[in-house]
């Protein structure tokens, strides 16, 4: 089974090899989609669930959201695409949740990149 929960985030970038107005700085409504996939848990604190919605808060909050929030993302990733963007939180988010599934964020309402625990770039 698989959960999700989103998140939502501000951050200013600009594109250094973007042909286009990308690659003047420019800022987004950012929202992050987590997933995990795994057994509902038969015991535990967790029982009844995959994983708990408020650990998986607690965790993004301090790994992902802290850092990014209304923050220059070309400070820590030298070309932050989208696509560069999810493999930065990938990394930082794959040792505390192995049963991390997929990120998706959406850099605009219709604009988005799926990474998933299948794909090549982890």
């Amino acid at each position: 089974m698989q959960i999700r929960k989103q998140f939502k985030f501000e951050a200013a970038h600009q594109l250094p090899h973007h042909p286009g107005k990308c690659a003047r700085p420019h800022g987004h409504s950012y929202r992050l989609d987590v997933a995990l996939r795994g057994p509902v848990q038969t015991n535990g604190p967790a029982a009844g669930m995959v994983d708990d919605f408020d650990a998986l808060e607690t965790l993004v909050q301090r790994t992902i959201i802290d850092e990014v929030d209304h923050r220059s993302l070309n400070d820590f990733i030298e070309n932050p695409t989208c696509e560069l963007i999810l493999q930065w939180m990938w990394a930082r988010l794959r040792p505390s949740l192995p049963n991390l599934d997929e990120l998706v964020l959406w850099e605009t309402a219709s604009a988005c990149a799926v990474l998933r625990a299948g794909d090549q770039a982890k």
